[in-house]
């Protein structure tokens, strides 16, 4: 099995996060914009990239806030996805232009259907992953960024 490394964007703009909305089965689900780092790519360039693909947000990559393992077999989603053995890393990023002058997604993903803004203080009323990430990036508006390394989390 391999092991894939994938860059987040954590994008944070008046207190609302920058989420993809994808569908499946059950519903609404919400993503962090990014994705799988190629060969021959840097994290930075694969989230520059991952961005404008699914945001179209043209971003700068800052410091980096979390890193999250997911073991596909360990998780809720085992029965698809139990070969999946990823690393991401999620850094936080400020777009070049307002939300508003972003471009239309060039290539999302297969369940994507568009990009929303939630409210930081609602975030745990959807259905977003990975779920350990929402309070950390809501203690990100009290400055407070504790633990980097998250584990085997979904």
């Amino acid at each position: 099995m391999n092991i894939r490394n994938s860059a987040k964007a954590v994008i944070i703009e008046n207190d609302r996060l920058l989420l993809t909305k994808n569908i499946d089965g059950e519903g609404f689900f919400y993503l962090f914009p990014g994705g799988g780092q190629e060969h021959g790519e840097t994290l930075t360039e694969a989230l520059i990239r991952e961005c404008l693909e699914e945001a179209g947000a043209d971003v700068d990559v800052k410091e980096l806030l979390h890193i999250r393992e997911y073991i596909g077999k360990n998780h809720e989603h085992a029965s698809f996805d139990s070969a999946v053995h990823q690393i991401e890393y999620y850094f936080r990023c400020e777009p070049h232009s307002i939300a508003a002058d972003f471009l239309p997604p060039t290539n999302p993903d297969s369940h994507q259907v568009g990009i929303v803004w939630l409210p930081l203080e609602e975030l745990a009323n959807y259905r977003i992953y990975p779920k350990a990430i929402v309070e950390p990036v809501q203690q990100l508006l009290d400055g407070k960024t504790e633990r980097v390394y998250l584990g085997d989390v979904n």
